[in-house]
């Protein structure tokens, strides 16, 4: 049996920029769309609830394929499935202004955007990071790769709106489309194939070193208690996410603020979100993971009652965005390392692809029922109670979760 090498540092920070830098211009283009949600119901005259409906199948397409992606990937590597996934990306970003109905809208919105997002998304590149990187960084890693994201977001949000003041929506899109191909030379550095067979796993991990066939493994994890319980916390997580992405700009315009508040808030959400992604980089190999995700959903919990009762001014409404940006993606870290404690890397790509579907789950009703509901009430505020109420369940359902690794002996062997 051959043991794994370490990468040089070097290397290291070349995997950690490629796999970060993709999941910014993915993430921030798709993070972006919210911008476009008004221009779009102006030009198309469809009604928020039917654009959000686009929006939301976005959410939910892009968890359906990240396991289907993962699983490719898994086995002939993420270079060629990275590659697709963004000009998808790219496709349906430029494709966006010439649809006028709704199913248009989910074809261009909903499939070729969002599915290419999720090929590039985050089951391919964390694992594919899991795989070139030591096991005794795999932890920071995460969290960088993770803030890769929120760059994006942070970058591109203002961005967008700046491009919508000079070009209009339309001409802004079909920049955002341009600028997401940039990523296309990260798929030369994460090329990498499945592990080799007879290649030690990392120390700890208890998974055998080549991936078990997709349905073996699957198996495995819908049998694991902590597996089923964590997935059931994603699926909270899309929905707090999805909502604030996509009617966070509405939200602000409901509040009577002018619609650069929008934009900055959003970009206030992305910037939080950095600092937010790296602490929990940091803070997965000190604590457990499991109570860390307890204490996310809690402090989201708490930052919702705290707007609720609060003045709705433009600083309230970027000091909610900074809270909230603490927390929006830091679930994707430890959440990522207890798949992999629980089942090692070889399967890794697949089975967490498997809790991001459960995530965009989540996410496509986090964003559809935003706009539906405010388009029967005109307020948002009943979302908000259904977003705390989501927020304590998650807090509790993350406390029983076993973080020992799955037992050699309960492991299925390959056929």
């Amino acid at each position: 049996m051959t043991t794994t090498r370490s990468p040089a540092p070097a290397a290291v920070w070349l995997v950690l920029l490629a796999a970060a830098g993709t999941f910014a211009l993915t993430m921030g283009t798709r993070q972006s769309m919210g911008l476009f949600l008004g221009p779009l119901n102006t030009a198309t005259g469809l009604g928020l609830a039917s654009i959000s409906l686009a929006f939301a199948f976005g959410q939910l397409w892009w968890g359906l394929t990240q396991p289907f992606a993962g699983a490719i990937a898994d086995r002939v590597g993420a270079g060629r499935v990275l590659v697709a996934g963004v000009v998808l990306v790219a496709i349906g970003t430029a494709l966006t202004p010439f649809m006028t109905t709704t199913l248009g809208l989910v074809l261009a919105v909903g499939v070729l955007s969002a599915g290419g997002a999720g090929m590039a998304g985050p089951a391919v590149l964390m694992a594919a990071t899991t795989r070139l990187i030591p096991a005794e960084r795999r932890g920071l890693a995460t969290g960088v790769v993770n803030a890769g994201g929120s760059t994006g977001q942070f970058l591109l949000a203002p961005i967008a709106a700046a491009l919508i003041g000079a070009l209009g929506w339309s001409g802004a899109l079909q920049v955002l489309a341009l600028v997401v191909l940039l990523a296309l030379p990260a798929a030369l550095v994460l090329r990498g194939g499945p592990p080799a067979a007879g290649t030690a796993p990392a120390a700890g991990a208890p998974a055998p070193a080549a991936p078990l066939p997709a349905r073996q493994a699957l198996r495995a994890a819908l049998a694991h208690r902590g597996f089923l319980l964590l997935a059931a916390g994603f699926f909270v997580c899309g929905f707090h996410v999805a909502f604030l992405a996509t009617h966070l700009p509405g939200v602000v315009a409901a509040c009577g603020l002018p619609t650069v508040w929008g934009g900055w808030a959003l970009a206030v959400l992305g910037a939080a979100n950095i600092a937010g992604s790296l602490a929990m980089g940091w803070a997965v190999g000190r604590w457990r993971m499991k109570s860390l995700l307890s204490l996310v959903y809690a402090a989201r919990a708490l930052a919702v009652l705290a707007f609720l009762a609060a003045p709705k001014t433009g600083p309230v409404v970027l000091a909610f965005a900074a809270v909230m940006g603490l927390t929006f993606l830091s679930t994707v870290p430890p959440t990522a390392g207890l798949v992999a404690r629980f089942f090692g890397p070889a399967n890794m790509a697949m089975l967490f692809g498997v809790v991001m579907f459960t995530h965009q789950v989540g996410g496509f009703l986090g964003a559809w029922l935003g706009g539906a509901v405010f388009q029967a009430t005109g307020s948002y505020d009943l979302v908000w109670w259904i977003d705390i109420a989501l927020a304590v369940g998650a807090t509790l359902l993350h406390l029983p979760i076993p973080e020992a690794p799955l037992r050699p002996a309960a492991q299925p062997h390959p056929a």
